[in-house]
């Protein structure tokens, strides 16, 4: 127990935890600006891996990370156009367009990989960089507060700043407006004017934009080569971080850093002399709990609705 507070309680593991929080908080936001929209993004997993893929090709390719990360994003916005063609011209259910891309990604990014380079599973030939790290300047030299939330990869402090791009879009903006009457009452949207399909694509390739930003991170900052299902769940785990937050960027960001806490704690706890699968089963563990949580809170708060409306 003394060696786990002892994990717990360091720098390091203060460090980690925005580490690890990264890629979940891209594709948290992802799955917020889509569920607002009313559309529900469960290709989040396989647009984060191919995003990852695309990162290392691309950056290996033109010898620039920079253009490595924005073919990445531009691949993730690409991936939820796709999405939103499916769903909403082809009239395909989106779960299940969704769990295809899921599919698709998980093989075809092997696959992909494969021709390319030859490599089975590993991008061990391809010289893709890695994204650098930012100092903070002064903060960087408070005693553990500076060591903690500085010199993290630059797209750590990208998420951060997400966070708040998209308070304001969907609060302050005229687009956040329609995205949020649109996902809240379709009829009533378009009864107005507004085009219920255009923002339902705008939010679907934001989202893929948002997710492939992740995938960029897993492959060019968490790691510097792209590695077979690297992702490893974190874009399901998204979706949960995102209803747990109540669908709010505020409440998203701070739930994604309850889940990097559990991430971290899996990877720190590696080092004790405790079962590896036992280790690893902690992040999904705690998604578990937390959707029990959430589901009870929101019950509790559906049936008090209920007996408030029959008092009147």
């Amino acid at each position: 127990m003394k060696e786990l507070f002892n994990i717990i309680f360091s720098v390091e593991f203060g460090y980690a935890v925005f580490r690890v929080t990264t890629p979940i908080l891209f594709a948290a936001l992802g799955a917020l600006i889509s569920d607002k929209a009313g559309v529900i993004n469960i290709a989040l997993e396989g647009i984060m891996l191919t995003s990852a893929l695309a990162g290392v090709i691309i950056s290996a390719s033109a010898k620039s990370v920079w253009i490595g990360l924005l073919g990445a994003v531009i691949i993730g916005g690409l991936v939820g156009l796709l999405l939103a063609y499916f769903s909403l011209n082809l009239k395909t259910d989106i779960i299940l367009s969704g769990v295809a891309i899921n599919l698709m990604a998980g093989g075809g990014t092997i696959f992909v990989l494969y021709l390319v380079t030859g490599n089975k599973g590993v991008s061990i030939d391809l010289k893709s960089g890695l994204l650098p790290k930012i100092p903070l300047p002064l903060i960087d030299k408070i005693p553990i507060l500076g060591p903690i939330i500085s010199n993290h990869n630059v797209l750590t402090y990208v998420a951060i700043l997400l966070v708040v791009f998209i308070y304001f879009l969907l609060y302050k903006t005229p687009l956040g407006l329609k995205i949020r009457a649109v996902g809240e009452n379709p009829n009533a949207a378009d009864s107005v004017g507004i085009s219920v399909k255009k923002i339902k694509y705008i939010a679907l390739v934001l989202s893929g934009v948002f997710a492939g930003f992740g995938g960029a991170y897993m492959s060019m900052g968490y790691l510097s080569n792209f590695g077979k299902n690297m992702t490893k769940g974190r874009g399901f785990i998204a979706l949960a971080v995102e209803a747990m937050g109540g669908a709010t960027p505020i409440g998203t960001f701070l739930t994604s850093i309850l889940f990097g806490f559990f991430d971290a704690l899996s990877n720190s706890l590696q080092s004790l002399t405790i079962p590896r699968q036992f280790v690893q089963m902690i992040p999904y563990i705690a998604t578990l709990f937390g959707l029990a949580i959430y589901s009870s809170k929101k019950q509790s708060q559906i049936k008090k609705a209920r007996i408030n409306k029959s008092s009147r």
